[in-house]
């Protein structure tokens, strides 16, 4: 069974819509976690919807913004790493 690229374009287009959904009505910070790595996983989807379909700019643009996010993601389990145990787990990664 194959999924289609659409599927996963789509997808990827969702997950970023919603990060940016739930920043905007502030449910979600910028610097949270979740928010980055929604946003890494939804630009890799759609680096790889662009790729499929040969659109370039889309791929240049999303490989860029993957990059970012995934910066953020690494420098966010970096910082959460050293915050108190005393935190639930869900709470330390959305501080």
């Amino acid at each position: 069974m194959t999924i289609e690229p659409v599927y996963i374009g789509s997808l990827g287009a969702g997950l970023i819509l919603l990060a940016f959904v739930l920043g905007q009505i502030h449910v979600w910070k910028v610097s949270y976690f979740s928010y980055d790595l929604m946003n890494a996983l939804g630009s890799i989807f759609l680096v790889y919807y662009g790729y499929v379909g040969s659109a370039w700019p889309f791929v240049v643009l999303n490989t860029v913004w993957a990059i970012v996010s995934l910066k953020d993601c690494v420098t966010d389990i970096m910082k959460n790493a050293r915050k108190p145990a005393s935190l639930g787990p869900w709470e330390k990664w959305m501080k």
